[in-house]
């Protein structure tokens, strides 16, 4: 297991998770609609950078093509890194994690909580090992974007073979488990809004059990600053936090999944209870 970082929820040289000096000094909100203008504009200088820094950075992607594979991840993953801080330094989107401990430090399936794009920048930015996602073949169509993707090796599947989608899932996710990775996928299987969930697909949690890994359950409430659908990013601090992994040994991947989805959403209790105002948070040790 991963050594728990120094203080109680965050790595210590993480500069994120610091309270915006405003709210430390006690001082005044403006008035409602110069405060939603301001978001406006940072939120518009924000996907502005985005934008003009995509493409080429995805040229510097195909340029790294010929780099051994751990450099041109880590080169190639410097985008998301600047997104992220651009997210903290133009929109004052902070972070505070808690249960970093519980990474496993060999191969593991996360299971995260999905309510905005957020965490997808968050979970590739920030894990201590290659990571991949598991998402549509389609997109390597994409200029820029899809190319500078297809370029990282993460687990793409070709949608045309149907009912073979898991197998592919199975077989691509069991070669990067076996390589040391993490593989991502989201059991809602898509974006959900703050306080509501989805019906928890198995997905992940079969291809855990098939490859005798870790589940590794996240919760977090990204989409109270960054909604889904939405173009203002509202400043503040989304929370993380890292369950403990699920064993699956001896387990079938039907209750991996509900083991997974009973602490992700009781965890969501405990980070966002005021979406929850009829259900008191239960302990989730």
């Amino acid at each position: 297991m991963m050594a728990a970082p120094e203080g109680p929820t965050a790595r210590p040289h993480d500069p994120s998770h610091a309270q915006p000096a405003a709210v430390a000094a006690g001082a005044p909100r403006p008035p409602a609609g110069i405060r939603k203008a301001w978001i406006a504009l940072r939120s518009t200088i924000y996907l502005v950078l985005l934008a003009v820094t995509v493409a080429p950075y995805s040229i510097f992607s195909l340029l790294c093509i010929v780099t051994p594979h751990p450099l041109r991840y880590w080169l190639i993953t410097g985008w998301p890194k600047t997104a992220l801080w651009l997210a903290r330094f133009i929109c004052g989107i902070r972070y505070e994690v808690r249960g970093w401990e519980n990474l496993p430090d060999g191969p593991a399936v996360l299971l995260p909580k999905h309510q905005s794009a957020w965490e997808t920048i968050w979970l590739i930015a920030s894990m201590p090992r290659p990571s991949s996602f598991v998402y549509k073949r389609e997109l390597h169509r994409i200029p820029f974007f899809g190319w500078g993707i297809a370029t990282l090796g993460m687990i793409s599947i070709d949608r045309a073979r149907g009912t073979d989608a898991f197998e592919q899932v199975v077989e691509q996710g069991q070669r990067r488990l076996a390589e040391g990775w993490y593989v991502i996928i989201f059991p809602e299987g898509t974006r959900t809004a703050p306080g509501t969930h989805m019906r928890y697909k198995t997905g992940g949690a079969r291809l855990a059990v098939r490859a005798g890994v870790p589940a590794v359950p996240i919760a977090l409430n990204s989409g109270e600053l960054w909604p889904r659908k939405a173009f203002l990013k509202i400043p503040g601090t989304i929370t993380v936090s890292i369950g403990p992994p699920v064993d699956t040994r001896g387990r079938s991947a039907g209750e991996v999944a509900r083991m997974t989805e009973r602490w992700i959403e009781t965890e969501m209790r405990r980070i966002a209870p005021h979406r929850y105002p009829q259900e008191p948070a239960a302990g989730n040790g």
